[in-house]
C-alpha cells in the first residue's frame, strides 16, 4: 500500500484515484499540528491500515521537527497504545 505524505495529511488512493484512508494534521501553531482526523473507508477496516497512517504520520512529524497535540479520538487512544512515539506531543 502506497502511503501519500501532504503538507497536511498521509492518506491512501484506491486506483481510481479516490482517498480512502486519511489522517489529516493542520498546522496551529508555529511547529505544532493538531491530528484531528483519521478515516479508513469501510473496504479497509479492520486490515491495521489507521494504525498504519498514524505510523507514517508519526514519521513525517519528526522528519519535519514538528509536535502534535490530539483531538482525534482514534489518535488519542492509538497514542495511548504507543508510548514510544510520545517524543512528538507537544507538552500540555
Amino acid at each position: 500500500m502506497d502511503f501519500i505524505h501532504d503538507h497536511n495529511k498521509v492518506y491512501v488512493n484506491d486506483e481510481s484515484n479516490h482517498m480512502i484512508a486519511v489522517v489529516t494534521f493542520p498546522i496551529i501553531k508555529e511547529n505544532v499540528v493538531n491530528i484531528d482526523h483519521t478515516y479508513v473507508d469501510n473496504s479497509l477496516r479492520g486490515q491495521g491500515i489507521a494504525g498504519r497512517l498514524m505510523e507514517e504520520t508519526v514519521s513525517n512529524l519528526r522528519k519535519n521537527n514538528l509536535k502534535a497535540i490530539l483531538t482525534c479520538s482514534y489518535a488519542v487512544k492509538w497514542f495511548q497504545e504507543h508510548p514510544e512515539c510520545a517524543d512528538i506531543l507537544e507538552a500540555r
